[in-house]
């Protein structure tokens, strides 16, 4: 018979009391005990046990380790967990925040399952989280918690008179689903994730309230990522009135509602009525391109000098656009694409960047790390930040083995990082779909430090995705909106037929860089191929446009509706060719650069060269990309010309860095 599992411990906290007597009037005893989180095979238990029938030497043990995690294997009882290649800080002060890996005592207890009152002690008590119906939270001087379960059974007050009951929740948070009732904030309602996304969706998406709406106002990050796979599901459904009314609502009213998620965008509405594109070029045949093997590291190792300069930046960037990198060499020439090291740089010149780098890391992880939890009480954004970090951390990629098992020290550097770059970024903080971006980067470095920096160049880059007005996402959906009008205006059409027309469902691809589209390995290949900036700038955007390529047919043929789209395209997860798409989107660039009468608006989306004086003394690269743009990404410049043409009124509007000319 195979050995039973031992449960492991989530969460412990000594010093929880019980009044034996709800009535303060009354004499009565302090039962002080420990209340665990315990996790067995698959089950997630909450447990409260008296000081004398507890264990305390069932506690979490913290052990030093440094930034560097190369493979995780689980720690022994007496050694702590060394990584196979340890690399010491530069500054060995630094090694008191630097902890990362965690051993864990035996643990005795734990057993149970919905049993609510163990027999040898009539307060102790335990219950699977999935019976969990709500939990009250007090204030009395300390926080107290009344546990309810589905059953009706309330469970003995818990009274924090130590503190703790924050961490509690956020750890308890790690698996269930928590939300505050809407007639009373004291009540938390609990819900199993396995069942909390359709049962909120079905929630939000009730036809009385509309609250998908106040949902994806509130917090659209979460929404997309967290439950878009689910919406596309029950999105119609929930907007249909009952059945005895035998009809729905049209698919107009749903995408109004929609269109309010983003403010201010409306790619699907023409400023005035019977305006269309005038300039329909002929773009000519899409030519063949040809993909390479990636780059090898006796390749990126030639293209170097003796002090380490690399020789031809030119050349190895396109070496590694039509063909990416072997996974030995990411480690190094990531550094480079993200900016971290100069391409110019010597081997000497990165080691002071290294260091002067690392000193900074630290300074900024110590200010973060050296607040009490009585400062913390009081700086309700650092906790909010850290509470879903934590939630975001336990649910990020745990199927790569970099990230896998319960104390993973790579979940601990992915924590860290994030929470280091709220004191980088305060104003920003933590924004979820943020861990997405950081966790391949993370895999590549094997290095919290190195990880840190190149995380902050790509969040440079990234920046305005995360920003409350959202601006960088509402000018790179009006961006793809005029790059597919272009490239097949027939099919855009049909989607505007289908009230789809604002490409909402290509959201979450522009949010993180399809990185929850792709495997792990194709994301590594997709990035690394697009921070080249070849072969014109916003690559992204014609990935976009080579997907929806491949699948235009099938949605028209098949006459796919608002909510049939939606549902489509979220389910090419995982199903997409990484080498196909890069090679048309390489094609389509191609196509539109060949093209003659080029919009001036996709000239500027794409950053490809113009006939017109002001690029004229721009230089350009060998794929026709202006070098030096005259204006800042962000700038927002808005134009209107109407001119008489005969019968016809030109009109030409110029929005977020987009021309559109009309014709009535």
């Amino acid at each position: 018979m195979a050995a039973t599992t031992p449960p492991k411990v989530v969460f412990e906290h000594e010093g929880v009391f019980i009044h034996s007597s709800p009535n303060e009037c009354e004499d009565q005893d302090l039962i002080s005990g420990f209340l665990r989180i315990t996790d067995k095979d698959g089950e997630t238990l909450v447990e409260y046990k008296p000081l004398e029938d507890a264990d305390p030497s069932n506690m979490l043990c913290a052990c030093k380790d440094s930034s560097s995690v190369v493979e995780w294997t689980q720690s022994s009882e007496n050694k702590p967990h060394r990584p196979v290649e340890h690399q010491l800080s530069y500054e060995t002060e630094w090694d008191m925040i630097n902890a990362v890996s965690f051993r864990r005592k035996a643990h005795s207890h734990g057993e149970g399952g919905s049993n609510h009152i163990n027999d040898r002690n009539k307060w102790a008590f335990s219950f699977n989280v999935c019976d969990l119906r709500s939990i009250t939270v007090k204030q009395e001087g300390w926080s107290y918690l009344i546990f309810r379960l589905k059953d009706g059974t309330a469970l003995p007050t818990i009274h924090f008179h130590q503190g703790g009951s924050t961490e509690f929740l956020d750890s308890l948070r790690k698996s269930v689903q928590i939300s505050e009732s809407p007639d009373d904030e004291s009540i938390l309602f609990v819900s199993t994730y396995s069942k909390a996304f359709s049962q909120s969706f079905e929630n939000l998406l009730d036809d009385v309230n509309y609250g998908i709406v106040q949902k994806f106002k509130k917090d659209p990050y979460t929404t997309t990522l967290g439950g878009f796979s689910k919406v596309t599901n029950y999105i119609f459904d929930a907007f249909r009135v009952p059945d005895s009314e035998c009809h729905q609502r049209p698919a107009e009213e749903v995408t109004d509602l929609l269109g309010e998620l983003i403010p201010g965008l409306e790619i699907n509405q023409q400023e005035e009525p019977g305006f269309e594109v005038i300039t329909r070029p002929d773009l000519g045949p899409r030519p063949e391109v040809q993909r390479k093997g990636p780059v090898t590291m006796e390749e990126w190792t030639k293209n170097q000098d003796s002090e380490g300069r690399i020789t031809n930046v030119s050349h190895i960037k396109e070496l590694i656009f039509k063909g990416g990198l072997c996974h030995a060499v990411r480690k190094e020439a990531w550094k480079f694409l993200l900016r971290y090291f100069p391409w110019n740089s010597t081997h000497e010149e990165r080691k002071d960047v290294q260091k002067r780098k690392t000193d900074e890391y630290f300074r900024m992880k110590l200010q973060w790390k050296s607040v009490s939890e009585e400062q913390e009480r009081r700086n309700s954004r650092l906790r909010d930040y850290r509470s879903l970090i934590e939630k975001d951390v336990n649910r990020t990629d745990r199927n790569n083995k970099f990230y896998e098992g319960l104390d993973n020290p790579g979940l601990i550097l992915l924590h860290d990082i994030l929470m280091t770059y709220c004191m980088y970024d305060f104003d920003l903080g933590y924004v979820q779909g943020m861990s997405d971006l950081l966790s391949p980067i993370l895999v590549v470095m094997e290095n919290e430090v190195d990880a840190f920096w190149c995380f902050v160049s790509l969040m440079d880059e990234m920046h305005e995705n995360f920003e409350e007005q959202m601006q960088g996402m509402k000018t790179q959906l009006i961006q793809l909106s005029t790059l597919l009008r272009l490239l097949d205006l027939a099919f855009w059409n049909y989607l505007e037929a289908q009230d789809s027309g604002y490409l909402y469902f290509c959201f979450r691809w522009l949010l993180i860089r399809f990185k929850r589209e792709l495997p792990f390995q194709d994301v590594l290949r997709l990035w690394e191929v697009m921070w080249t900036g070849l072969p014109c700038q916003n690559l992204h955007l014609l990935v976009c446009c080579a997907i929806l390529d491949s699948e235009k047919q099938k949605i028209m043929d098949r006459n796919y509706g608002f909510n049939e789209i939606l549902k489509h395209i979220n389910e090419l997860s995982m199903k997409l060719d990484i080498e196909e798409i890069l090679s048309k989107s390489e094609s389509i660039c191609m196509q539109i650069k060949n093209c003659k009468d080029l919009p001036h608006s996709v000239g500027e989306i794409l950053g490809l060269t113009t006939v017109t004086e002001s690029s004229a003394a721009l230089e350009t690269s060998e794929y026709g990309i202006l070098e030096t743009p005259q204006t800042s990404p962000r700038s927002i410049h808005r134009q209107d010309q109407v001119v008489s043409n005969g019968h016809s009124h030109l009109k030409e509007t110029t929005h977020n860095g987009c021309k559109v000319a009309f014709i009535s």
